[in-house]
């Protein structure tokens, strides 16, 4: 099978084509044959080595298609089930081994490519706001990166909730999509921190949403009301360098938090209640998932680049 490695972090230049036996199911294992593969940040961080990963290892956490073959003990899918998963190491391949325990079903009447596009980042805008900020009807939320995987559904779901949102986006394009998705203003992030005191008449948000880290992190701790929350769910923009915690006490006994979906799917139970809710939204028409992009699989150097180059909105899907 064709896959995608990493033998020394790096650039997108890191990212080696080569082929591998397909592997067999042990124990509680599904072999998925991959129709789609999801493209996220945290897939640059370990291609450049700012997350651990020992090498060599196939890069990716996401992915759908069809059962292959499943292992001694499975009973929760069989061999044809059309499924997806999500942080489990191996999905730029055209077949992934995946614990059963982490696969979901895909609903009838739902694309593998939406069901793929929503599932990491649509789980992560899901706790965000249900779990880790849990938000609510009249409260104001800030975005970063609103134009984004994970800022689009971010804004969507957040309007569910009856909050009002403002977002940031680096175009007048990206800003005009963050509306589009019901984002109540879009602001460029020059001075966002600014803009967001007057559009909150000085009183701050009460949440911060940000995915971009170092380039946003003071704004974002400027935007937040007394006692609001900034959470740090992702560094695109790189790492936030070590800071004084004496500076939340400063700007009003301010919550700082660094979570990742791993924290908020504990559980089988857990996963199965986020992933029916994102999954059942797209269906109802609800969540509009956008998949911006689309690379074969032996472009993951270019879907890299595009990614990390602010060249796309929505999801970025490789295709095996």
């Amino acid at each position: 099978m064709r896959t995608i490695r990493v033998h020394q972090p790096g650039g997108p230049e890191a990212l080696v084509l080569e082929d591998l036996p397909v592997p067999t199911p042990g124990e509680g294992q599904v072999l998925v044959r991959l129709q789609a593969i999801g493209v996220n940040y945290i897939d640059t961080y370990k291609r450049a080595g700012l997350y651990k990963v020992p090498t060599p290892f196939t890069l990716g956490e996401e992915g759908a298609g069809v059962v292959e073959a499943v292992g001694a003990g499975v009973t929760s899918v069989a061999p044809g089930d059309l499924v997806v998963y999500c942080n489990v190491q191996g999905s730029y391949a055209e077949y992934a081994l995946v614990p059963a325990e982490k696969v979901v079903k895909v609903p009838p009447g739902l694309s593998v490519k939406t069901a793929v596009a929503g599932m990491l980042q649509g789980l992560t805008a899901h706790y965000l706001v249900k779990s880790t900020y849990p938000l609510k009807a009249g409260e104001t939320c800030l975005v970063h990166a609103g134009a984004g995987g994970v800022g689009l559904l971010l804004i969507q779901m957040a309007k569910m909730l009856g909050a009002r949102v403002i977002a940031t986006a680096s175009s007048e394009e990206k800003r005009r999509l963050a509306r589009e998705a019901g984002g109540d203003f879009a602001l460029p992030y020059e001075s966002f921190d600014q803009k967001v005191r007057e559009l909150t008449e000085g009183r701050g948000v009460d949440v911060v949403y940000d995915g971009v880290g170092q380039a946003t992190f003071e704004g974002s701790l400027n935007s937040l009301r007394v006692r609001g929350m900034l959470v740090l769910y992702g560094q695109s923009s790189g790492p936030v360098p070590p800071f004084d915690p004496q500076v939340l006490n400063q700007k009003g006994g301010l919550y700082l938090t660094r979570p990742s979906l791993w924290h908020y799917t504990q559980t089988r139970e857990e996963l199965l209640w986020r992933a029916s809710e994102v999954m059942g939204w797209a269906l109802e028409g609800r969540l509009k998932i956008r998949i911006g992009a689309e690379f074969p699989l032996d472009q993951a150097a270019e879907a890299h680049r595009a990614l990390q180059g602010r060249a796309t909105t929505g999801k970025v899907l490789l295709i095996p």
